[in-house]
């Protein structure tokens, strides 16, 4: 490369760079303008609703509150970890109460089942759990999920007495 190329080459790059750079600042080409085109250094509203302290490095700051509660009932939770045991785990999220098992046989059956589970209210009743049951040929029975769901409830139960005893 010749010397003027690269002294070409050299100050495109700077001046994309410096015109990249002063839009992330307040204090770029285009200051005082507001949202009509005017330079004496009026700000609309709406520009400082838009700039409002949002900068690159709000990014890493951790603003979420610690004291955020989890809505599961844990011994729902549990017990359902519990009863499909025999499921591998595809995923878990407390927070938003879903387990997603994998496909898996009980003890003694020849069907495989895939199931899903939602634990949607902190209370210990019926309405809190959600139980999507799958095998290879389609959905389950209404009846398989409804033991299913007793299963769990009853251990949750179960779980509770216990850890009262506590």
């Amino acid at each position: 490369m010749t010397n003027r190329l690269r002294l070409s080459v050299a100050a495109t790059l700077a001046l994309s760079l410096s015109l990249s750079l002063s839009a992330c600042g307040s204090s770029g080409l285009f200051k005082g303008k507001g949202a009509a085109g005017n330079t004496d250094g009026a700000v609309s509203a709406r520009e400082k609703a838009n700039n409002s302290g949002k900068k690159i490095w709000s990014l890493f700051i951790n603003k979420d509150n610690p004291n955020v509660t989890i809505n599961v009932n844990k011994y729902i939770w549990n017990a359902a970890l519990d009863v499909m045991s025999f499921l591998p785990t595809e995923a878990a999220d407390p927070f938003s109460g879903v387990i997603v098992k994998g496909w898996g046989r009980a003890k003694g059956s020849a069907r495989q089942y895939r199931a899903t589970i939602y634990v949607q209210d902190p209370a210990l009743d019926a309405r809190s759990l959600r139980v999507a049951l799958m095998t290879r040929s389609g959905p389950a029975s209404h009846d398989t999920v409804r033991a299913l769901e007793d299963a769990i409830l009853s251990r949750a139960r179960q779980l509770r007495i216990a850890d009262s005893k506590l």
